[in-house]
């Protein structure tokens, strides 16, 4: 196996033992020195992108948490070290890494390197601007309004409000607190006495622990977060959520907001939007879509109607990070009411908002947000929507729906391996690998026990040869099982069929 090597990054022995304090901005002559530092790092990051996409590569070299801390000395120095040794850090950091861009990568649902929203990454990173207002970062701030209202339109906002997240809990813990606002718009000066009781939300059974969290951060209490029963694809039933309304209303709580899921995190189910809208109309409930996962759907004309009803959700959380295939972060939260995030979240900072600049101040996005400082995470999401255009996009999606069926046709063909857990709706495919010894078993509760116990010896196998990652799960109704997710680009027909071998290599004599 080959790897990014840090000894083999040399610059050249005149600035090697310089230190940053001999670079820009510190020595105004050093430019020769700072492009040769800078130069180096670039040649060592276009190294591992070749690696990444290299199927002979592992896709980590593992050690455990103390070997790892042995191999490689992180200490914080008195003193800074020099430009050389600031260079090997670089390729070492790389050598013990996941490299999460190799197409035997197939283990979290943001994973893939998307080159053209890399470079966009370098360019926000060089650029630094911060995007809380419109005089520090203009072109940004432009950008990031007409990218985000195209994302509305798209889902069937033709009025409303966007903000970019760090990450998906956020953008969902956004969604309870507009909700809250909406319902009761004094609680944002008086707090919990603006309340008649005790808040409650509701979210599917299978969905994301951050509706949890927001129930906890919002002050709700987690017991206050009421999940909703699922069928046996995971979606939502809907005369369940109907009795939980009932029921909380009948114990003196007071319902504010229904999530309903397009795209569970283990098993991919889409909850049935329409039917819940139904509902949170005739209770008069906020109904927030959690897309996170699934809302690139939303590019294809073959599978958007898997996200039907969605333009009736009063906010959506949409992370291009994941299907889509941007870099990490970028995570997206939008709201059908126009002026309705500023009204809740707005402080009026006039020492950094002030209300009488030359420029028209609603292009300052920080008094609509819960941050103050904020990270650009648009740029890398323009650039490539540009570079992909929206037929890209939705060829993208398309491919990857594909080639999920090719996985679920292959493992219905050596039924003696694998076993399916269920038909998947998405590019998450749940199954169970079958080791020799269990292949004349019938399948039923008991070998599902046998084979869940093995999940995790398989899993450790996997590690420490390198050579693959697919994570196990289980969802509360049975027990462990592996779930692969395929939502990148260099995964092809040739690496499914990579992945169900090593599984039958490395779990074949358990």
């Amino acid at each position: 196996m080959s790897s990014v090597h840090p000894d083999i990054y040399k610059l050249q022995s005149k600035i090697a033992n310089l230190t940053m304090f001999d670079l820009l901005p510190f020595n105004q002559q050093a430019h020769a020195e700072t492009r040769e530092f800078l130069q180096k790092i670039v040649d060592i990051l276009l190294d591992y992108i070749e690696l990444c996409y290299d199927r002979r590569e592992h896709v980590l070299e593992y050690h455990s948490p103390d070997k790892l801390k042995e191999l490689f000395n992180m200490t914080i120095p008195h003193d800074g070290i020099t430009l050389q040794h600031l260079i090997t850090d670089c390729a070492t950091v790389l050598k013990y890494g996941v490299k999460t861009g190799s197409p035997h990568f197939m283990n979290q649902l943001s994973c893939g390197l998307d080159v053209i929203a890399m470079a966009g990454e370098w360019l926000t990173a060089t650029a630094n601007c911060n995007m809380f207002t419109y005089e520090v970062s203009p072109i940004f701030i432009i950008m990031e309004h007409q990218v985000l209202k195209r994302m509305r339109r798209i889902i069937g906002f033709h009025r409303g409000d966007s903000v970019m997240a760090p990450g998906g809990t956020i953008s969902n813990l956004y969604a309870v607190i507009v909700a809250r606002y909406k319902a009761y718009p004094e609680y944002k000066v008086k707090g919990p006495t603006a309340l008649p009781g005790e808040l409650v939300i509701f979210t599917n059974d299978q969905g994301h622990y951050s509706m949890k969290m927001a129930a906890m951060v919002c002050g709700l209490g987690t017991s206050n977060c009421v999940y909703i029963p699922s069928d046996k694809a995971g979606r939502i039933i809907p005369a369940e959520l109907e009795r939980l309304i009932l029921e909380q209303k009948a114990k003196g709580k007071y319902p504010i907001l229904v999530n309903a899921t397009a795209g569970t995190t283990v098993l991919g189910a889409f909850d049935p939007i329409n039917d819940i809208a139904d509902i949170c109309e005739k209770y008069g409930l906020w109904l927030h879509v959690d897309a996170a996962w699934e809302g690139g759907l939303l590019l294809s004309n073959k599978h958007r109607h898997k996200l039907h009803g969605i333009q009736r959700a009063n906010s959506v959380t949409w992370n291009p990070h994941k299907l889509m295939g941007t870099t990490l972060q970028c995570s997206t939260f939008h709201v059908r009411e126009d002026g309705l995030l500023a009204e809740c979240n707005k402080m009026t900072a006039e020492y950094l908002f002030m209300t009488d600049k030359f420029y028209d101040t609603r292009y300052d996005t920080g008094d609509r947000v819960i941050q103050c400082g904020r990270h650009n995470d648009i740029f890398k999401l323009w650039f490539q929507w540009r570079a992909r255009g929206e037929a890209g996009f939705e060829a993208r999606v398309d491919r990857l729906m594909e080639l999920a069926q090719y996985q679920v046709k292959k493992i219905k063909e050596m039924p003696d391996k694998f076993y399916l857990l269920m038909e998947p709706e998405f590019v998450n495919v749940c199954f169970w690998y079958i080791p020799e010894r269990f292949r004349h078993m019938k399948h039923g509760p008991e070998r599902e026990e046998e084979l869940a116990r093995l999940c995790p010896i398989i899993k450790e196998r996997m590690m420490k040869a390198g050579t693959l990652m697919v994570g196990y799960q289980r969802d509360g109704k049975v027990p462990n099982f592996f779930r692969s997710i395929i939502s990148q680009d260099a995964i092809t027909e040739k690496d499914i069929d990579y992945m169900l071998n090593e599984f039958d290599r490395l779990g074949r004599d358990l």
